[in-house]
Parts: structure tokens; sequence; C-alpha cells
């Protein structure tokens, strides 16, 4: 007979194939027909409520890897959160208003702007917005990210402005919101001003230069005649020079150069004179800073005065202590000037062009300016020395282009009025890693003032209106009905309509006697928009909470998002938005280059789902430490395919080797199962403790090894191998037979649900092929919690060290391999010398020891000639005598004594009489 048909091979009809780029948009069809969403917030109903709040995307583009990496690292923790007794709706949000969208129109879709009402603009604008935000859903629903995507939230809809209103004007009422002239950054290519949050910094070439001011009035300190030097690399705002600031507790020196008397810190004299090749300077007078204060200088080529002003602002870290005072163009300057009674000057407009206030430079681009400013410097002898410098810049983040500091009148949110109050809540909050607690803290320990006026037109408006007498009015009432005039209409109507028609009706102000009012024309900081999510809704959406248990961003978002909500909640409430607080680095090729266009090294979210499909993007977001930078290519995503690999061959096999059990039926009890399967139970247990404690802790990448791990060495290397003897061997009803089946089915259904949150498509189509499981997808099942082991307080030391010494085994029978004693291992007949008692012990109470070794026969002795030493045991490794069974492949001496079945062994002769027909 045929004994091929006697052998019970695997069966199954699950692919060796994942083919995921053309399975899993079927998969994704599937779930949007079942609502796979609704389904798993009606099974978890009533469970504690667990709230990720989604930091918006910006509407503009297509994904990006980085979108990806934070979107699949949010789904593994809703998901996970699902399945352990949570209930975890999430709400996806997309973040619309701001300068790329107006950018988008007018350049890339050519609308002219000027031929076009605000009202009109701003409709384009959000039509552009939802197209994009709809393109960015279908791609993130692509990704196999799990949520409301029917019901996002979006920073442009009525009742999120609605709500954004209310933040704003409850922040007025507790007087945190002022309007006033100050310096802020200011991007000429945005024509806008920029909060600290928007300013990222590049390398920029600059002249440096040093200029001579000379002394007008020297207030009896000085004589007459000494020139202050003053150092700076904006030549640019010279024209702006009302003032030099000296520090007053340095000392400062009257240096005597040839003819001339020069003014700087004596600090800072070695460095001036290697500067400014200064040949035997001369010190002829010391004084302190102080003693100088509102001595009057000179500009150099304009006629007026530049006071000499003390602040505590002034360093000797570089430059020459007496700094360059420009109130119209540094903070600093601005501050040290306003107590002098001097007001900002600012001959720069909104496109970074110098005005009538700079005689001789008007029309000319700041940057352009510094040549013929440095020329004019020259001409009239105050320019000591003119070089370049290669230095870190702040520029604007969405146009890369420099900016400036510009004395502007802006909108304030005072920081440092509840600064403390934030301080104190930045500690409350949990951080992954711990670092981002000190980054935020000094972040936010440092900062004074949050402008939140944008000089734009997409966005949300201010809503402040004017008096007669120009005095800003912010009102609960006032608030509160454009409130909900928003929430009914729109923002748009703040362009459309009247001021009179946007007030309550019959509103009157003292500041306008004549009841006539104007309306504030500012944008709000788009910051300021996503920033009030949590009252717009974790506070607007019945489902969701406030505080957060997580928020969940990328390391940028530190200075970003994390900021503006904890500013904004702990303003409006008091306390922080979020419980913890997780960052991801940022994703990097594989040689650790930032990603760009001109490197090609760029890799697309959607490219690798084409092409591999969104598991293997998944499961490579799990094997990173993304707490860092991470990187990809297209090597470590073959790794990572190869990985995937292996996991989907491991699943295949114990579904092929389950194709006869029927868990409600064949199902061994725990008590009576064999040893080994107890045995990788309990290391299953251990498995799933492990991997739900990384869980908890969003440690995703060991999670990642550890499943990866059991799989090649727990279950390919040893469960799976040696059990092929029994269930290919024994009788389809053996009991040895049915233990490995009990074991390798919660094996199975285990690790499908422990990799659910990472690969959902895999897991769902794996779980239509598992025998007696009821759930329509794995989704709606509970991942199982870790459980003890019957028997394993002896069971576990006896079979820890059986695993010790199988490693000695291993490698003994690749030596004899190598030497080419034997070819597989069944060839093998193998002699065990146990070096100590326990060792021989474990090995005698090893029944089918020759199995779980797989070899053909294993014998333990006391002794035995031409042994190898190993760490456990001596070992002798030769070829077995016996003939191979043609049904089992084991040599035996049994091989012909059954004269009916004269090829097989005795222990498959008689399972062959026994259940087959001859």
């Amino acid at each position: 007979m045929d004994y091929k048909e006697t052998l019970l091979m695997p069966k199954t009809d699950f692919p060796m194939r994942g083919n995921l780029p053309n399975k899993e948009p079927k998969r994704q069809e599937q779930w949007e027909e079942m609502n796979i969403y609704k389904k798993v917030q009606k099974k978890t109903e009533g469970r504690p409520l667990f709230v990720l709040h989604d930091g918006p995307p910006y509407a503009n583009g297509d994904l990006h890897i980085g979108h990806a990496l934070n979107k699949i690292l949010k789904d593994f923790i809703i998901r996970y959160k699902s399945m352990t007794g949570y209930h975890a709706p999430y709400v996806p949000g997309w973040d619309t208003h701001g300068l790329p969208i107006e950018t988008a129109l007018t350049k890339n879709k050519k609308i002219k702007r000027k031929e076009l009402s605000v009202a009109e603009f701003r409709k384009l604008c959000a039509e552009y917005a939802m197209g994009q935000l709809n393109n960015q859903r279908t791609q993130f629903k692509q990704l196999g990210v799990r949520g409301d995507w029917d019901n996002p939230y979006i920073t442009l809809t009525k009742d999120y402005e609605a709500a954004q209103i209310k933040v704003f004007g409850e922040m007025a009422k507790k007087g945190y919101i002022y309007k006033g002239l100050k310096p802020v950054y200011w991007s000429p290519s945005s024509e806008s001003a920029l909060a600290e949050a928007e300013i990222e910094y590049h390398d920029k070439k600059s002249p440096s230069i040093y200029v001579s001011f000379e002394v007008r009035d020297g207030k009896g300190l000085l004589p007459g005649g000494e020139k202050f030097i003053i150092w700076t690399t904006t030549p640019w705002t010279i024209p702006a020079n009302l003032g030099i600031s000296l520090h007053p507790d340095l000392e400062y020196v009257v240096v005597k150069v040839n003819e001339d008397k020069f003014i700087i810190a004596h600090a800072l004299l070695e460095a001036v004179t290697d500067e400014l090749d200064w040949e035997n300077p001369e010190v002829v007078q010391t004084f302190k800073g102080q003693e100088a204060e509102e001595i009057v200088a000179r500009h150099p080529f304009y006629d007026r005065d530049s006071l000499i002003m003390l602040g505590e602002h002034v360093t000797t870290e570089a430059g020459t202590g007496c700094v360059h005072t420009a109130p119209g163009h540094g903070e600093d300057d601005f501050y040290v000037s306003k107590r002098y009674g001097i007001d900002a000057l600012c001959p720069v407009d909104e496109k970074g062009v110098m005005t009538e206030e700079a005689p001789g430079f008007e029309g000319l681009f700041y940057d352009t300016a510094n040549k013929p400013i440095t020329e004019k410097l020259e001409e009239v002898g105050a320019l000591l020395k003119l070089s370049f410098i290669k230095h870190s810049y702040p520029h604007d983040w969405r146009t890369k282009k420099p900016t400036i500091f510009r004395a502007t009148a802006q909108w304030f949110a005072s920081i440092k009025d509840f600064r403390q109050n934030i301080l104190e809540e930045i500690k409350e909050v949990n951080w992954y890693p711990n670092w981002g607690e000190t980054r935020l803290y000094n972040m936010v320990r440092d900062r004074e003032d949050w402008c939140i006026s944008r000089q734009r037109t997409w966005g949300v408006p201010i809503p402040a209106f004017y008096g007669e007498d120009g005095t800003p009015i912010i009102t609960d009432e006032t608030i509160n009905h454009v409130s909900e005039l928003f929430a009914e209409h729109g923002s748009n109507i703040w362009f459309e309509w009247e001021a009179k028609d946007l007030l309550p009706a019959d509103y009157t102000s003292e500041h306008s006697p004549n009841g006539n009012f104007t309306k504030e024309t500012d944008i709000m900081d788009v910051w300021f928009d996503s920033g009030s999510s949590h009252q717009g809704v974790l506070e607007g959406r019945e489902e969701l909470q406030r505080p957060a248990d997580i928020y969940l961003e990328g390391s940028d978002q530190y200075r970003g998002w994390f900021n503006s909500s904890l500013s904004t909640s702990v303003a409006v409430t008091g306390k922080s938005p979020y419980k913890t607080i997780i960052s991801h680095g940022f994703v990097l090729d594989g040689n650790g280059r930032k990603m760009s266009k001109s490197l090609g090294n760029v890799m697309v979210p959607s490219k690798v789902q084409k092409q591999l499909g969104s598991d293997i993007l998944r499961l490579w977001v799990s094997s990173v430490d993304y707490q860092a930078d991470v990187r990809i290519s297209n090597d470590i995503l073959k790794q990572i395919s190869e990985a995937y690999r292996k996991i989907r061959n491991t699943f295949r096999f114990l579904l092929a080797n389950l194709a006869d059990f029927d868990p409600n039926t064949d199902r061994i009890a725990e008590e009576n199962l064999e040893e080994v399967d107890k045995y990788m139970l309990y290391r299953l247990q251990n498995l799933v403790e492990n991997v739900r404690g990384n869980y908890d802790t969003y440690e995703f990448s060991p999670i990642f090894h550890q499943i990866h791990n059991f799989c090649a060495v727990d279950l390919s290397s040893f469960y799976l191998d040696f059990a092929k003897d029994v269930l290919y061997i024994e009788a389809k009803d053996n009991k040895r037979r049915r233990s490995i089946q009990t074991g390798y089915y919660e094996v199975l259904t285990t690790l499908v649900k422990l990799l659910t949150p990472i690969i959902p498509h895999t897991a769902d189509e794996l779980w239509e092929y598992i025998p007696g499981v009821d759930e329509e997808s794995v989704q709606l099942t509970d991942i199982p919690e870790p459980r003890k082991i019957s028997d394993m307080e002896t069971i576990v030391p006896k079979w820890d060290h059986f695993m010790e010494i199988r490693d000695d085994v291993l490698k003994a029978l690749e030596e004899a391999r190598n030497e080419k004693v034997i070819g597989k291992s069944l060839e093998a007949k193998i002699t065990l010398v146990p070096k100590e008692k326990k060792s021989k012990e474990v090995l005698q109470s090893m029944e089918h020891l020759h199995q779980y070794l797989i070899v053909s026969d294993a014998d333990i002795v006391d002794n035995a000639n031409e042994t190898k030493e190993y760490k456990y045991i001596d070992i002798a490794v030769e070829k077995h005598p016996g003939e191979k069974c043609e049904r089992c492949w084991v040599a035996s001496e049994t091989v012909g004594n059954d004269a009916e079945h004269p090829t097989l062994c005795s222990r498959c002769a008689t399972v062959v009489k026994e259940h087959y027909t001859v």
C-alpha cells in the first residue's frame, strides 16, 4: 500500500503567500461594510473609558512616512486597549487653517486672490482643505487605522470654531489676552507674525560689522570724542538704532588706538584687539557700566541721538559689551528702551522692505539693504570691520525663509501670568520618554508672551471689536454672541457682516458714544486652533472626556501642539488637557539622513502599501525604537518582510495541523496534557505577560522581537519540529497527538490576538481559518491574561534544564554533521553521559526522549567511549545501525519485524494495522 495515505499530513487553505497589496483593500472594504469600528465600540460599551486624543495633521498633501508612523502607533494603542478591558473610542482630527492652503490656492491653483472678496477666498480655502482631508482620510484608512472616520473633528467646522472663540473669551476674561506693540518674529515671506513654535533654525551667512558711535554728551564722565563700539550681524537694523546698552555691573575701558579713543567692555579687550588688529592699545580710563547711564552718542549717519542705557541682557560672550539697541527689532531692545521712555522705531514694512523712516534706503528689501548701509557706514568712517559669518538663524518653518524681529501691534496671550500653574501641571503628567518633561518645562519656564495674531485671511478671526476711541472690546456678552453666531453660520460671517451686525442687538459701549464699531481683521495663530481641541473635542464630544489619557505626536510638538494645548487648557481650566505625553522621533533613510526629494530617498507610505502591504509597514513601526529617530529603507523593509513571512508560516503550520481538530470535542483538559505541552503553554503565558506589559508601557519594539523569537525558537525550532513525529505518524485520536493539538490551538489563538493591534489585516485573515471561533472578527475578542498552568512547580525546572541539555545535543549533532558522521539528525543514535545528578534525573524521566531531540535513538549511560564533552553532558554521536522506516523515517532495528509491513518499524506497523485497511 501507499503509506503516504496513512500519514496525517498538514492541511489548510490558508495561503502561504500573504499577497497583502491585493488582499488588504478587500479586507478594508469588509471592515467598512460590517462597520467594525461601531461594533467594537458596542462590544466595549460600559468599560472604563480610555481616550487617546488625536493631534490633527495638516490637511494638505499626501501622507508622508512620518504620518504613517504617527497614526499606526496610535492605532496600536487604541486596538490594544479595546482588547484589554477598556472602551477606547478614536476620533481622528484635521488642522485646516493657515498659510499653506492660501499658498496652494494662489500658486498651485492660480487663484487670483485680489479679484476675490475675503469671504469668497475663504470659501475656496475651505473647499480645498476638505478635498485634501478626504484624500488623507482614504490614505489613513489604507494603513489599517481604525477610527470614527465618518465623524472626525475638523478645525474649520462651525461647532469647533464656536468652541475656540469661547476659549479665547475665557482667557480674555481672566486678563490673559492683550493687544500691544512689541517686536515679534515676523516672516516677510508669509507677511505675518509668527509664534516661537513656528520658528526653526538653519544656518545663514550674514555680514558681521563693528561700528563706532561717537559720544556727543559724556555727562561729565567722558570729556568727548570717545566712540562706543557695537557689533551686529544685522546691518539693516542700524537705521532703527536709538541707543546702546551696557551692563550696569561690567567694567568698561576707554582704549586709545592711534588718535582714536574707543569704549568696550574690559573683559572683551583682548578679543576685540585681535578682531580689529589693534596694535598696542592703551587703556586710558575705566568705569562701571552704571556710571555711563544716559550718556548720549550720535547715530553714525542720521542726525539723532543714541542713548546709553543699562540692561541685564548684555553679556561678554561675544561682541564688545556695548549692544546696538533698536527697540523696533529686538525684544530685549524693546524692553530696555521702554524703561527709558523710548518708543519703538520700525522702518521695515510687512514685506520686509525698508520704509521712508529709513532715509536713503527706502524701497530696499531688508537683506538687500545690508550692503548699502555698510557702505554708508564706511563712507562716514564709522565702519571698523566687515566680515561674514555662518550662524544659526531663525527661519519660518512653513516657507523655510529667514525671519526678522519687527515691532507691530499684535494680540498676545500673556503666558507669564499663569506660567507657574503650567509648570506645576507639567510635573503631574506621565512622560514617554521621560526627558520630554524637562524639554517642555524649560520651554514654558522661559516663555513670556505668545503672539496669537496673524495677518492672514484663512483662519479663525480674533473676535475683538474697537470703539470709536480705538479701545479693543472683548466682553462675555460679545464673546458669547460671536460664538453663537459662528456655531450657526460659521466664521465667514465675520468677513461678510458689518461690525454692528456681529454685536448683540442694541449693544452700547462707553468707548463708542455714537454707536459706531469696527472689528479686528487679524486671525488667530493656527496653534491656537489646534490647541483649543481639548475644549472643542474632548469636552465637545460626548464619547470623550478631558483630560485625555494620551497625546501622542512627534517630538517637534513640544514646541507645538503639546505646548499650545497645555497653555490654553491651564488658562481655561487650571489643569492639563492630558495625563500622558508620548513623543516619537523623525523617520530617516537607511543611512540616517533626513528624507528629501533632492536626495531621492523619500519613502512614501502608499508606495510601500502597493508593493508590500500595510501590515509590513505596521510591522516595521512595531520593530523600531520609535521614541528616538528611526530608519526605513527598502533593505530594512525586506528584513521586516522576512520576519513577517516567518510569522505567517508559523501560523500556517499551526493551522494546518489543526485541520482535524475540533476544540469543542477534541481538546484535552489541561491537567491531562502531556508535560511538554504544559511546558509550552507555560512559555506562552510568559510571552503574554511580557507582551501585555510592553503594550501597557507603549514599548512595541520588544513585542515584535519577543513574538518573532517565540515563533522562530520556541515553536519552529522545537515545538513544531519534534511534534511532526507525533502529529503525522500517530493515529488521529491518539492522546499525545490531541494533547499537542490542544497546545497548538491555544498558541495559535493567543498569538493572533497578541498581534491583532499590529497586523490586523493578517490577524483577521487568520481568524477566518481557525476552527471553533464564534466572533466574526478577532477585533471583537479580548487578549487573554496570563494564567497559571497546572503542575508548573515541578515541570518548569525539569523542562528548563532539558532545554539547556538540548542545546548541548544540538551542538553535538551539528559537529557530527560537519564531520560527515550523519546527514539528517534522524540518522543519529546518541549516547548521553550526564555530568551530574540533576541532568541524569531529567533525562531518565523523559519518555520519548529521542523524539524531543529528533534523533532515532538516545541512550543514557554512566560511562561511554569516544564521547565529546559539553556543558551538562558528554555525548557520542553515531549513525544508527537500523534501517529507515518508510513511513516515519526514523531509523529502527524493528524495521522488517512485521511480515505484512516489512518496510515499517513496529510502531508504524501497529498504527497502520489498527487504523487503516490494507
